[in-house]
């Protein structure tokens, strides 16, 4: 664990205000689900919760199936990270933090496809070779949960309407999934 040296008080309802260095740091969103854990050393940590995480196994299996279907990169992504990942760059993508432009696509809700003429986006806030093809927004009782990923791996991924109606099609799937 990482020391802040930043001290808050307890206010008589409880609360405990999170700084805005902190939350920034984090990518603590107002209204974002916190899971509330205790040590027996007296610890309380707050950790984001991710509704997806739960689903990490069928992500798995999902992109697996599109990963064989395709030939081609697909991972799933909830709002923070990339939760599965098939058909290559496992080890680079997995767990990784994604980048703010994935996070904008989230933030508009619509499917973002790559056109030859503009700059790709990379998959990860590290900006390594991997970039995204086409994202689809994991949406569920009007909450963003993550994305649907084709990804480029430094060579050019065509992608077409296939593609793009198969990342629809997964992450209407897993929105609705995830009501149930």
């Amino acid at each position: 664990m990482k020391a802040t040296g930043i001290v808050r008080r307890i206010d008589d309802l409880g609360r405990v205000v999170i700084p805005k260095e902190i939350r920034r740091t984090m990518r603590i969103r107002e209204g974002d689900p916190l899971e509330i854990y205790t040590s027996r050393e007296g610890e309380v940590i707050f950790k984001k919760y991710s509704l997806m995480g739960g689903l990490d196994d069928f992500a798995a299996q999902f992109c697996e199936t599109l990963s064989k279907s395709c030939g081609a990169i697909t991972a799933v992504t909830d709002r923070d990270s990339v939760i599965a990942v098939a058909g290559g760059g496992k080890r680079e993508l997995m767990g990784k933090r994604i980048s703010p432009q994935l996070e904008q696509i989230m933030e508009d809700r619509r499917i973002y496809q790559h056109a030859g003429e503009e700059r790709s986006i990379f998959v990860t806030e590290s900006g390594d070779k991997f970039r995204a093809a086409v994202a689809a927004p994991i949406i569920s009782e009007g909450d963003v949960l993550g994305l649907v990923l084709f990804v480029e791996d430094g060579e050019n991924l065509t992608t077409g309407e296939t593609e793009y109606k198969l990342a629809q099609t997964i992450a209407a799937f897993l929105g609705k999934h995830m009501e149930s």
